[in-house]
């Protein structure tokens, strides 16, 4: 029907909000919803540029948070290690299709499946096989827990991993495959990969607040991270996989990058950047694909081409929508996501998330000996482990990255905590045992499995 397609034309090319209106979101989601300190939203169009930002860069420091905020920005670190390796590739230097065995010392002996070998594209396309971590990342400490992992521990596990199918069958995203194609690049070039992303991404595109090491003078301009709790953590520093999180980036330099990738400027990386937009393999995602490190949606008649990122006390979206030369960067030193926040603007149709005040609740005295069942460690996701401990009679939890906080009873099996709208219920099997519990938090139910 023609009226149809009009209302839907006119909804597609809704304009983003006015500043206020955005102004307005960041303000509920930190004073009412308490999901994060310090909020700062970058829009670019062909119209310019915008800075919209709400919030501190600490619980304890009132300088509030702006444009020139550093943040760390997490998994969209592998936006700019596959851009690196499209350069390489332009230069002549490597192939997509180089097989990661030939960069490699010859004592690693790289796992491959039927005969096939994994490539710098495999890598960059989270199709090689390889799991999210590594089964022999263990870190001594769980709120720094990539520091210690070492270049020699990398080795080791690629040379002992059997792929379990086919190489390119299938996408799984991997921080372990984008940090390894970050090594990879600096293998090739003889530069760590700081330097190397510097000296051919950063620096062209005059991004001079993009970098791992920080001076003294942006130190003063880094946000404090924040757990679910609002506590503040530690940073994370990622040195062996640098490629898959490492860097900091105030909104400011990214919306240069924005620009580059929309074309709204001139920059000698804009041809490559566009080559890096192609889409190379589906998803398990409906409507989702992934391009040389970005990921690209599809729904709503919109094509979203994204990364988000997350640390221990970061949150980060970078995306864009071509066909409406918009870009949207949102940053946050919380670890509540915000990639709402950011798909709303570029595309009104996507809903805001709704945070809603907690639940009072009451804790009751049962019997500590019923904690002994409930200890030990639950899987979350492979690189999220939830850690029950029992200590002087009292039930503790202790997630990676993330402080220990105490739980408290509703039932013998229900918990809740106090700082934050989360609550834990342990699910015992029909001989007794606790084999899951469940997690529930911001309107999820999340089953974790015990490992021990």
């Amino acid at each position: 029907m023609p009226g149809a397609m009009e209302l839907e034309d006119m909804t597609t090319n809704q304009p983003v909000p006015v500043d206020s209106e955005i102004e307005a979101i960041l303000e509920q989601r930190i004073d009412q919803e308490k999901q994060s300190v310090g909020i700062v939203v970058g829009v670019i169009d062909e119209r310019g540029e915008r800075i919209i930002a709400y919030g501190n860069q600490a619980q304890t420091n009132s300088c509030p948070v702006d444009g020139n905020t550093l943040f760390e920005i997490g998994s969209i670190t592998k936006v700019f290690t596959a851009l690196e390796l499209a350069n390489l590739v332009k230069q002549g230097t490597l192939k997509l299709g180089d097989r990661i065995s030939t960069l490699l010392p010859d004592a690693v002996k790289v796992p491959t499946h039927n005969g096939q070998e994994i490539s710098l594209l495999n890598l960059a396309t989270h199709t090689s096989g390889l799991p999210r971590l590594p089964d022999n990342f263990a870190p001594a400490d769980m709120s720094n827990p990539y520091v210690d992992y070492s270049v020699e521990q990398l080795y080791a596990f690629l040379s002992n991993y059997p792929l379990s199918r086919d190489i390119g069958s299938q996408y799984e995203y991997s921080n372990l495959g984008a940090g390894l194609l970050g090594h990879l690049l600096s293998l090739k070039t003889g530069m760590d990969y700081e330097t190397l992303i510097t000296t051919q991404i950063t620096q062209p595109l005059q991004m001079s607040d993009t970098s791992i090491q920080l001076t003294t003078e942006q130190h003063a301009r880094f946000a404090t991270g924040h757990n679910l709790l609002g506590q503040p953590v530690p940073y994370w520093d990622l040195s062996t996989l640098a490629g898959a999180g490492a860097l900091r980036a105030t909104a400011n330099d990214l919306l240069k990058f924005l620009a580059a990738n929309l074309q709204l400027g001139s920059s000698p990386l804009n041809p490559i950047l566009q080559k890096t937009h192609v889409v190379q393999a589906p998803t398990e995602t409906l409507g989702m694909a992934i391009a040389l490190g970005w990921h690209i949606l599809n729904h709503h008649e919109t094509e979203i081409i994204f990364h988000d990122g997350g640390t221990g006390g970061f949150r980060s979206f970078l995306g864009f929508v071509k066909q409406k030369r918009l870009g949207i960067v949102v940053l946050s030193n919380s670890e509540n996501d915000v990639n709402d926040i950011g798909l709303h603007l570029l595309e009104p149709r996507y809903p805001l998330a709704k945070h809603h005040p907690p639940k009072q609740r009451q804790a009751i005295p049962v019997d500590p000996n019923l904690f002994d069942a409930y200890v030990g460690r639950y899987e979350i996701a492979s690189d999220f482990i939830l850690t029950i401990t029992k200590e002087r009679d009292r039930l503790y939890a202790q997630a990676t990255g993330q402080s220990q906080v105490e739980l408290f009873a509703e039932t013998e099996t229900q918990f809740f905590i106090t700082e934050v709208d989360a609550q834990i219920t342990f699910i015992r099997d029909s001989q007794g045992p606790v084999k899951h519990l469940l997690l529930h938090q911001a309107g999820q139910e999340i089953t974790a499995p015990k490992l021990n």
